[in-house]
């Protein structure tokens, strides 16, 4: 008989982060999550990790009457019947901010990560082996150093972390302002003593184009093996994600979201007349978010690389997205946004479950590392995340330090993502614009 859900816990937390820059203005110094934690009759614990707003977790507390006492084994019935639910509460849309701004595919991700950590459990098998068609496809999984143009903590008056082994230079330089060529350099090359990275690629979006290729040329004098790539979140016109990105196309191994939504033109056609003018090949985490929108983008020929992060497209549905992407000559990969170590495990199951090609999967955790929830997180060595064997997501939260992130949310004033607030420290009045470069005013 299989074993049942015996409680459901939600619990938010906070963590501390750096002030990293992007089209949505720079990072607060702390960032909010929100992790489901599922308990059986077994005595297993299952979990999962996504963002947490006001609306995510009303969300979770409105489908908890369909997870209390549910059969683990049948996680799809129960998925379904809580997604019909939340499609009630109306249409919802990404939005045009960096970040997804939805809230039922979320928290249906939410529930689908706790019920397969419980199920695996339940059988002996981790969660790689039970997502798609064919289950796990590689033991590990590659991913990039993720880099960012950083603000000087220093303008603020507000807490952002400070380095807490200043002999360690990722500890030390991921904590300081990073504004030019040579200081986004020595990002990449710390981060790579710390974790050996094979692949870069920096968000954009922040200075004019022209600077940021300079960026990217830095990058390529210092690693000229490695893959690169620049992601602006759309923030170039057409014509200047053209005269920006040609110059260097022969640096970059693809384009990210290098144009978007620009006067009567939807996104999926400016990325499509940017691929026919330039030749390269593009990836997206903005304008093919959901099968519809894939479906229209792949017509247009405007995406080769869908950034299926598994927090917006589920678990499952992230994998689908791969095994699409196999049989269609496609590249599969995955976007991030700042995480825990819970969110890490989960994306790791989904990379490896991804059948056929697959890039370089984005991950901030590098800027998160050191604030574990669980109690042996997932290490990047060699670039590289392994798969472990124990049954399902293979973590055990550390429930010391997850109290201790939820009692820092408590101390908060904070329910949501707000990249607004600590740019005014830097430009006053500051507003978002999703066509102009953050600090361009």
């Amino acid at each position: 008989m299989s074993p049942t859900v015996k409680s459901m816990r939600v619990v938010p937390v906070a963590g501390y982060d750096s002030f990293l820059l992007n089209l949505s203005g720079g990072h607060a110094p702390w960032f909010v999550r929100c992790v489901l934690i599922l308990e059986d009759s077994a005595g297993n614990r299952g979990v999962g990790e996504i963002p947490s707003s006001e609306g995510i977790i009303k969300g979770l507390e409105q489908c908890r009457s369909l997870v209390d006492g549910s059969a683990v084994n049948d996680i799809k019935r129960t998925l379904n019947r809580c997604r019909l639910l939340l499609a009630g509460n109306g249409r919802e849309e990404r939005g045009r901010q960096t970040f997804d701004l939805r809230v039922g595919v979320h928290v249906l991700t939410a529930i689908e990560s706790a019920l397969f950590d419980l199920f695996g459990q339940a059988m002996g098998m981790p969660v790689a082996d039970l997502l798609g068609q064919f289950g796990r496809q590689r033991d590990e999984v590659e991913a990039l150093g993720y880099l960012f143009l950083l603000g000087d903590p220093d303008k603020t008056d507000l807490p952002y972390p400070k380095a807490v082994n200043p002999r360690d230079a990722w500890d030390e330089v991921r904590c300081r302002e990073a504004l030019t060529p040579e200081a986004v350099a020595n990002l990449a090359k710390a981060a790579f003593d710390r974790y050996g990275f094979k692949d870069f690629k920096l968000k954009g979006g922040v200075l004019r184009g022209e600077e940021e290729a300079d960026c990217i040329r830095a990058l390529h004098e210092a690693f000229p093996e490695a893959r690169l790539t620049l992601d602006p979140n759309g923030a170039w016109k057409l014509d200047e994600a053209v005269r920006v990105l040609t110059p260097i196309r022969d640096l970059l191994s693809y384009a990210e979201d290098p144009c978007g939504q620009e006067d009567s033109y939807s996104g999926r056609e400016t990325m499509a007349e940017f691929k026919k003018r330039t030749g390269l090949p593009t990836a997206t985490n903005m304008i093919a978010t959901d099968f519809k929108q894939l479906q229209y983008a792949v017509q247009l020929n405007a995406v080769d690389i869908p950034l299926a992060d598994c927090h917006f497209w589920t678990m499952q549905g992230a994998v689908a997205v791969g095994e699409l992407c196999n049989e269609w000559g496609m590249t599969w990969g995955s976007h991030s946004n700042n995480h825990f170590d819970v969110s890490l495990a989960m994306m790791t199951h989904v990379a490896a479950a991804c059948p056929g090609e697959i890039t370089a999967i984005d991950t901030h955790w590098i800027w998160q590392d050191g604030q574990r929830i669980t109690k042996e997180p997932f290490q990047i060595r060699d670039g590289k995340l392994r798969v472990p064997d124990a049954p399902g997501l293979g973590i055990e939260l550390d429930m010391e330090q997850l109290e201790a992130a939820h009692a820092l949310y408590k101390s908060l004033d904070v329910t949501q993502r707000n990249d607004a607030m600590a740019m005014q420290y830097l430009i006053p009045g500051w507003a978002f614009d999703p066509k102009q470069p953050t600090m361009v005013r």
